[in-house]
């Protein structure tokens, strides 16, 4: 299986980095108008990176706390610190951005950046599992909502999964919002 998803990752960031060539046109719109009914509700995004569809804008239209994740070991969960425009931002693990200081939260939904992603709702990350063992830890102690953030050129036929990846909810792209069930 590692062989095969490192392919299909190689294979998904070509993908992405041309589509992100291209721009993104309405999607961070769209993104922020499927958030609106979760405002007062504590939301992560991230700081986008590479080729990463950028959803800065839908993060500051977001009604409420706001965190960004922040790794603190490999083979760990994800924390989230609180986040807003402006901020002092640190590089942190993998060059991330994240917040200087802040809050801790505990998001209740969360976009998530992905390599490729499949009509069943599953994603292709790094290969870090930090989303994946998030999810689990998160949804273990209560609903969270797992929004993926993609252009829509990163959908496939079919992303390789083994037993520890989690489902996204939903996917919003330039192209509008598909939502798993």
């Amino acid at each position: 299986m590692t062989d095969i998803k490192a392919t299909a990752r190689a294979e998904a960031f070509a993908r992405r980095a041309e589509a992100f060539a291209g721009g993104q046109g309405q999607a961070a719109e769209i993104l922020a108008d499927y958030l609106a009914p979760y405002r007062g509700k504590v939301l992560s995004g991230y700081m986008p990176m590479r080729s990463e569809i950028d959803p800065l804008p839908a993060m500051t239209a977001h009604q409420g706390p706001v965190g960004v994740p922040v790794i603190l070991a490999k083979a760990s969960p994800l924390k989230f610190r609180e986040w807003s425009p402006g901020c002092r931002l640190v590089e942190g693990a993998f060059k991330a951005m994240i917040p200087e200081e802040g809050a801790w939260v505990e998001p209740e939904v969360i976009i998530v950046p992905l390599l490729a992603f499949d009509a069943r709702g599953y994603r292709l990350g790094y290969g870090g599992g930090f989303y994946d063992r998030t999810l689990e830890g998160l949804r273990a102690r209560g609903p969270v909502l797992a929004v993926g953030f993609a252009f829509a050129a990163q959908e496939v036929a079919e992303v390789p999964i083994d037993g520890f990846d989690q489902r996204l909810d939903s996917v919003v792209t330039e192209k509008g919002v598909t939502v798993f069930a």
